[in-house]
């Protein structure tokens, strides 16, 4: 077993960055850790006051996947300064929400979780995506439990549409075999895609995948790409919008050019992170 421990470290608590809604293959155990699987390894994530341990298999660097995936090379207490500086509203959402990191996903893997995502529940969500790994996935063990990778789009083509609508995947079995076809086939170019700069473009891109509409290609340029310009919405994120800057009587009349363009003008190109911090807070504190 690998291990890394940092100390010190600004901007990180587990809760805040596993149950925000930007992943599905992080679970909390009995002891408070949480356990989860990237790419070839599988992690074990412990917090003791300054001091975040990280344990697990991995057949690449360890230190070096814990570093790119949780993103701890970047400086957060400086985004959360100038988003503080904002207003009243994101000084509190930051305060709620201090340890989140915007964490560096697998492409393939956040294009998939977020199609299975659409119209769904979060405890559904990880259900289908752990059983699509179990299915077409690698084994692993660890601590004496298995555990499995996420499925490649080579292995995952095997998967018939009733093979994928067997997973409860419902409407969505057709739209995830026809874009696994796709990306495999080269129709859409993930390598490409992450060599390019300009957002709308990957967004044009990203938008030729069956089941990718405009809501989940900005999750996956958020989650996926860390494009932090993009602003996802959803129905939580137009309730604090309209709730704390619009004021409609009626929040499904507030459409989402201009959710989109109020966003642009106040969050500029952190409005990713805003989202997290103004949806991670309105979910929890209304539950």
């Amino acid at each position: 077993m690998k291990k890394y421990i940092i100390k010190n470290q600004e901007s990180f608590k587990m809760e805040d960055i596993f149950d925000c809604g930007q992943c599905f293959r992080w679970n909390k155990q009995e002891d408070g850790s949480y356990v989860g699987v990237i790419k070839d390894a599988v992690i074990k994530v412990e917090q003791h006051n300054n001091q975040i341990v990280f344990s697990g298999e991995s057949d690449k660097d360890f230190e070096s996947t814990i570093n790119y995936y949780f993103d701890l090379n970047t400086n957060y207490s400086k985004y959360k300064d100038k988003l503080s500086n904002i207003d009243q509203y994101l000084f509190e959402s930051i305060k709620f929400g201090e340890g989140i990191r915007i964490l560096r996903q697998d492409l393939w893997e956040c294009i998939i979780s977020f199609i299975i995502s659409a119209n769904n529940n979060i405890p559904r969500i990880k259900k289908i995506i752990e059983r699509m790994s179990i299915a077409y996935g690698e084994k692993i063990k660890f601590n004496g439990a298995e555990y499995y990778k996420f499925p490649t789009p080579e292995a995952l083509s095997k998967a018939s549409v009733q093979d994928l609508r067997n997973l409860g995947l419902g409407f969505r079995d057709k739209r995830i075999y026809n874009t696994t076809k796709m990306i495999l086939e080269k129709e859409v170019d993930l390598e490409k895609i992450e060599k390019l700069e300009n957002t709308n473009l990957m967004r044009e891109e990203l938008l030729k995948l069956d089941g990718v509409g405009p809501k989940v290609a900005d999750c996956i340029l958020l989650f996926g790409l860390k494009r932090l310009d993009v602003f996802p919405i959803d129905v939580w994120v137009r309730r604090v919008m309209n709730d704390l800057y619009i004021h409609n009587e009626d929040e499904e009349k507030v459409n989402k050019k201009e959710l989109q363009k109020l966003a642009e003008e106040k969050f500029g190109d952190l409005s990713g992170l805003a989202q997290q911090y103004l949806f991670y807070w309105k979910r929890e504190t209304s539950a």
